[in-house]
């Protein structure tokens, strides 16, 4: 497909498919907000009631802390803009990378710890103890979890015989050669973008009963709007980023109305699919060992 596509319209398509992702993320939020509501025996917040917070979070003052400097008003902006460039990189809706550019593994892992080390210096920039306190255990944790990403991925990319995410999705959508192998890097690839989620018990950094919301402490209006909805959205570029890997069947193969709409209609469905999962699985296994799990 990539050669009956001038650069004009992979940028069309890059743009579209981060936009579409964006917007999307306070819904997909919602919907497992109401999850763990229903599962809690309670009524919970409307699926729609994170698109009412973002709203009213811009209509409030930002106020910063006076010991804070530039990375703590950085952080927002760092985490929606490495977000969206992964959005754009993933072979999501149609067979190519939009933005081929951003859809090297390399460049995957690197922004997401650009994302990383943004959202745990910018708690430590202000100079609250559970801010300080969450920016560690995020580090921590990508400590433990980033090799294991990083040894999934590039199982998969020895089987490629690339390091593309194009290249990547499109060997595994025509059949894998390697059963045993391919099974194992998926479970492992799995657990990693469960845990890069920040789906309970992985929740550490944030730890809203402990930490109030961890290295978000001193985070308010605007600020704190951006910075929620990166986290959101990074929930649905994992989920999309596991999608494209492993599900890529249902994308568009040419570039007609009918067959553009149905993959968005499919992949949305696909990345539902993962929302809920993850929801039910950090709902039912959050108060068990972790050793048991």
């Amino acid at each position: 497909m990539r050669q009956t596509l001038c650069d004009g319209y992979l940028v069309i398509f890059a743009l579209a498919q981060a936009v579409i992702l964006l917007m999307l993320t306070p819904l997909f939020t919602g919907i497992s907000r109401q999850i763990r509501a229903r599962m809690h025996s309670r009524r919970g917040p409307g699926i729609w009631q994170d698109y009412r917070d973002i709203h009213k979070l811009f209509k409030r003052q930002e106020v910063a802390p006076t010991s804070s400097g530039l990375m703590f008003r950085l952080m927002p902006w760092v985490l929606i803009s490495s977000m969206l460039v992964l959005a754009m990189a993933l072979p999501l809706f149609i067979t190519v990378s939009p933005f081929a550019g951003g859809g090297d593994l390399i460049t995957l892992i690197y922004l997401l710890a650009l994302f990383r080390f943004f959202f745990a210096l910018s708690g430590l920039d202000t100079g609250s103890p559970f801010a300080g306190v969450g920016a560690s255990r995020e580090l921590t944790l990508g400590i433990l979890v980033e090799p294991m990403l990083i040894l999934s991925l590039l199982v998969l990319a020895l089987i490629a015989g690339s390091t593309h995410i194009e290249m990547i999705s499109n060997t595994l959508a025509t059949g894998w050669n390697s059963p045993l192998t391919t099974v194992l890097a998926l479970l492992a690839c799995g657990f990693a973008c469960f845990i890069e989620m920040g789906k309970i018990p992985f929740d550490v950094a944030e730890a809203e009963q402990e930490l109030q919301e961890g290295p978000l402490t001193e985070y308010s209006g605007a600020g704190l709007a951006l910075a929620k909805w990166g986290l959101g959205l990074k929930q649905v570029v994992m989920a999309s980023l596991f999608v494209a890997l492993f599900l890529p069947f249902g994308r568009a193969q040419e570039l007609s109305l009918a067959c553009l709409l149905t993959s968005l209609v499919v992949t949305l469905l696909k990345v539902l699919l993962i929302f809920v999962l993850a929801s039910i699985a950090e709902n039912t296994l959050a108060r068990g060992r972790f050793l048991l799990i």
